[in-house]
Order: structure tokens, then C-alpha cells, then sequence
């Protein structure tokens, strides 16, 4: 999942689980066959809504599936999204979300 590096850090946690939640809705399948064989999920932060845009463009167009957050509360603006497992070339420059403010716990 990605979510905006601009949002505050309650809204972009809730954001991501939108996205979870809206992907595993659309696409139940893939979300069985990953839990089964995985279950690793990764939140990663794109910096602003105009760059989580292009990287959902861009998986779009290279075919993989995934889920978009569309923020009524915001103004119907983008503000997370969920990729299948494939796509993760497609964001793996991503930093992980928190990362940089030191919050990531092990």
C-alpha cells in the first residue's frame, strides 16, 4: 500500500486501511492466494497526491491491479492506494511510511 507523505500520520494509517480493505473487495481471489502465501503486508509513502497519481497511472498501465482512496473528507482527493504483490518493482523506490520520522518500530 502507499499512502501521501503530506498527510498527518492518523490519516494516512486510516487511509492505507481504506485501501486494503477496497482491495481485498475488488480482488478476494489474489487476497487468499497472498495470504496464503505470504500475508507480508508494507505500507510505503509517496510524497504528495500529484506523485501517488502518476504511480497509480503507471500501474495501471502496465496492467496490475489495485485499489484507489478517494478522500470525501478531503474533497474527493486521492489519498492512498493498494497494489497486488506483482507491482512491487513499481514502487520499491518508495520510502517506508514513518521511516523518515523515526517511528518504525521492529
Amino acid at each position: 500500500m502507499v499512502t501521501r507523505a503530506d498527510l498527518a500520520p492518523g490519516a494516512q494509517v486510516a487511509q492505507a486501511v481504506h485501501a486494503a480493505l477496497d482491495f481485498a473487495v475488488a480482488y478476494p481471489e489474489l487476497v487468499v492466494d497472498w495470504h496464503a502465501a505470504s500475508n507480508v503486508l508494507v505500507v510505503l509513502s509517496a510524497p504528495d497526491e500529484l506523485a501517488l497519481g502518476w504511480l497509480c497511472g503507471d500501474a495501471a498501465a502496465a496492467g496490475y491491479r489495485l485499489a484507489r482512496v478517494h478522500e470525501p473528507d478531503l474533497g474527493g482527493a486521492l489519498t492512498a492506494a493498494a497494489f497486488e504483490p506483482a507491482a512491487r518493482r513499481l514502487v520499491a523506490h518508495l520510502p517506508l511510511t514513518f521511516a523518515e520520522r523515526g517511528e518504525v518500530r521492529t
